[in-house]
């Protein structure tokens, strides 16, 4: 198959070998980008850590003085690839998808892993999803720009990247479809729900080759516990829910509050911040699993608080000040151990609560992280599939759905990256239609049997008007400063004097376009055409006429 051919398949919104050949190779490339960037990161933090995440073996002075470096070191990368490319994380990325097809810029994806291996080396509280989303999409959606493919096709390739780094980051292929899904594209559709399923296979089966087959919750078991308890959970779900509206609030609150800084002294800020705590308590230190679960294993609840209070800080800190880093892994941690926390009540109607505490902390995991990003979905099959519990699913939901609905209805809590993308100003909305049109590429629907005219007289115009009516006919101009293009069809208006050719100038779109292109240029008159050109406006390959487009628009569909 030639490669015209591919991108001619590939501009349909339809399940094909093209499709899901497409996902496997984003895939690949995602998760080779991702796996990178695990081992830059463990191999930095073994330079002097003996163990990834152990950062309490460090003297209280190299805590405290281990962000601060760190900070200048980000600043430094940030100043060498140029301060307006420093955007990035999740909600950067769903803004290019809905309004730039997924397309990556290349220095802000720089600065997302070399700035973020640093900060999750150095103990900032942040987590790697946000870079695994960042990654993935820039990964793949690489291919797609080099090969010059439709763009609705390089919208699903950034898809599959991001699915394919968040399976390769965390072994998950199940929850990495439900997020993309979920948060990042927010729609089902057959078409795009396969190849993002084959890059999340691709992505999980090439970090278990380097990684193994562990899951990062697995140490903890998921202990089955009495009907009655289904209660509580309510109740836990109630809590889990105001908290996450409390970390939302702050967190936007010290985003809007230190504004004021330029980005140099937020990074230092936030450095000096986390090297302070990090000083008195290692604990709150990094976003690892590991270290919360030991915390929750010594049951000492005071630690237990002071660290969670820690964490809660630190995570506002980093994330609100700009240090790179993703949202959800400290998030993880808040739950897992505000999850503990809420399970010692029951220590007042029970022999002996303490087997219940590792369910607890999954269960707050799935309620915090459903709140606090409003994906439920996701939430639910993460905790799943981290723990490889599905048996938690039940009891998950008891606490999801009220933490969901109290964050949501009772006080007004919204989505942390919704909230972050209205603060920034990055549009992430479309219309309906235009979203719908944004699926096909003009690849697919424009009309290749059109007849092109160079300075040719009406006559003959006129007689290949008569002979095929059906085709579009385009008269080229040619004058010394552009070439202009005109659709050329029959005058119907039957008034006096009048010229038999109408000739409607027209604009012309690339190969790569969407429908949605097309449509932005013709709906205020609700007439004419657009022609689609190939490398140059010369390079003319087919026509989409108004008739055409709405035909299209109008089309029965299942």
């Amino acid at each position: 198959m030639t490669l015209a051919a591919f991108r001619q398949e590939l501009a349909y919104p339809r399940t094909s070998i093209q499709l899901c050949i497409l996902g496997i190779v984003g895939g690949v490339s995602a998760a080779t980008l991702i796996i990178l960037f695990r081992l830059c990161i463990e191999w930095l933090q073994l330079q002097y850590l003996s163990e990834v995440d152990h950062f309490a073996e460090l003297s209280p002075i190299y805590r405290l003085a281990m962000p601060i470096i760190a900070a200048v070191a980000i600043i430094f990368i940030a100043y060498l690839t140029g301060f307006k490319h420093y955007r990035m994380g999740i909600p950067f990325v769903i803004h290019r998808i809905k309004y730039y097809f997924g397309q990556i810029p290349s220095r802000t994806t720089i600065n997302q892993f070399l700035g973020g291996t640093i900060a999750l080396a150095s103990g900032f509280s942040v987590g790697r999803e946000g870079p695994s989303v960042h990654l993935g999409a820039a990964g793949s959606s690489f291919f797609g720009q080099w090969l010059k493919l439709p763009y609705n096709s390089i919208r699903i390739l950034s898809g599959c990247g991001i699915a394919a780094g968040i399976s390769a980051s965390f072994n998950t292929p199940f929850a990495a479809v439900i997020f993309v899904m979920e948060v990042v594209l927010r729609e089902y559709k057959i078409h795009i729900f396969i190849p993002i399923m084959l890059a999340a296979a691709c992505g999980s089966v090439m970090t278990r080759l380097v990684f193994g087959s562990t899951h990062e919750l697995s140490f903890i078991q998921f202990t089955e516990f009495s009907h009655w308890i289904y209660l509580y959970l309510i109740l836990c779900g109630i809590i889990l829910g105001g908290l996450a509206s409390v970390f939302n609030n702050l967190l936007m609150q010290v985003i809007r509050g230190f504004n004021r800084f330029n980005m140099i002294r937020r990074l230092l800020i936030a450095g000096v911040i986390t090297g302070i705590v990090g000083f008195y308590l290692p604990e709150a230190l990094g976003a690892h699993f590991n270290s919360a679960d030991t915390l929750i294993s010594n049951q000492q609840y005071s630690v237990l608080i002071a660290v969670l209070v820690a964490k809660f800080i630190l995570t506002i800190v980093a994330i609100g000040l700009g240090i790179p880093g993703g949202i959800m892994g400290p998030v993880f941690v808040i739950g897992m151990l505000s999850g503990a926390l809420l399970s010692s009540p029951l220590g007042l109607f029970m022999a002996d609560s303490s087997e219940l505490t590792g369910s607890f902390s999954l269960l707050g995991m799935a309620g915090l992280m459903a709140a606090v990003v409003h994906a439920p979905l996701a939430a639910l099959s993460a905790v799943m599939e981290l723990s490889f519990s599905p048996e938690l699913i039940l009891p998950a939901i008891l606490v999801i759905v009220p933490a969901y609905v109290t964050s949501t209805q009772y006080l007004g809590n919204s989505s942390i990256f919704i909230r972050q993308l209205d603060y920034q100003k990055l549009p992430y909305t479309s219309s309906s239609v235009i979203e719908s049109l944004q699926k096909t590429g003009v690849l697919a629907v424009m009309d290749k049997e059109f007849k092109l005219f160079k300075d040719a007289e009406k006559m003959h115009i006129m007689t290949f008007l008569e002979q095929a009516p059906t085709h579009p006919v385009i008269y080229c101009t040619d004058s010394s400063i552009d070439v202009q293009y005109s659709l050329v069809h029959f005058n119907v208006s039957l008034e006096k004097n009048s010229e038999a050719l109408i000739y409607s100038k027209i604009s012309g779109v690339g190969a790569q376009a969407t429908l949605a292109e097309v449509y932005e240029l013709l709906q205020s008159a609700r007439d004419g055409a657009v022609y689609v050109y190939g490398r140059t406006h010369s390079d003319i390959i087919g026509v989409i006429t108004w008739h055409k487009l709405r035909n299209y628009l109008h089309q029965a569909s299942y």
